[in-house]
């Protein structure tokens, strides 16, 4: 410890994340403003979300991007993947699907990191920094596996927490793989199921 600052408690000395990055709200700003701006290009697009079925795994990993961009306007992107599973390898499918989707959440990581201090005194959020204290991306991992309409609530705390960006996307990018790869053998193998009922 320096001279000039052995008189100041330990305490005093450590800055709260959100007042050490008030001092560059430029990133904020600029978090926000990215969020906000894909969230209305993929609205604008939504209307167009069945015409990608056509592109195969590049429309899984466009479709899957689109559904998990926004929150206004949500497209059913799993439901999709499910589908497609009768025409596609559904290994490639999740491939496809799993890093669209992970990309899609990074608006709600760029909204939160944007936008910490509102949440930062909510219980949801002193929570969600302990699991991040104690867990780290193996926290955003699981979440990400699991289909729940709160992941996200977690990018949108990992974001406000100031999760390292890629941390946040690598851990969603496998876990989102995984989700969409069960999903799209689910689909692939109900699908033979029932057209072996009805052969």
């Amino acid at each position: 410890m320096s001279l000039e600052n052995s008189h100041v408690p330990e305490q005093a000395q450590r800055l709260p994340i959100s007042r050490s990055v008030s001092t560059i709200p430029w990133k904020r700003v600029g978090a926000v403003a990215l969020a906000l701006a894909i969230t209305v290009v993929i609205a604008l697009l939504a209307n167009h979300i069945e015409e990608l079925r056509a592109l195969g795994y590049l429309g899984a990993f466009l479709i899957m991007l689109a559904g998990n961009a926004t929150v206004i306007l949500p497209v059913p992107g799993l439901v999709y993947v499910i589908a497609m599973s009768s025409t596609l390898n559904p290994w490639l499918l999740g491939l496809a699907a799993g890093p669209g989707a992970a990309l899609g959440e990074l608006t709600g990581y760029l909204a939160g990191y944007g936008g910490a201090t509102p949440l930062e005194h909510t219980r949801l959020y002193q929570r969600f920094d302990r699991w991040m204290d104690r867990f780290g991306p193996l926290a955003i991992f699981v979440l990400a596996i699991i289909p729940n309409p709160f992941f996200d609530m977690a990018g949108l705390l990992a974001g406000a927490s100031h999760m390292p960006w890629w941390q946040f996307l690598l851990a969603a990018t496998l876990g989102k793989i995984i989700q969409s790869t069960v999903l799209a053998w689910a689909g692939a193998l109900s699908i033979e199921w029932i057209t072996g009922i009805f052969a």
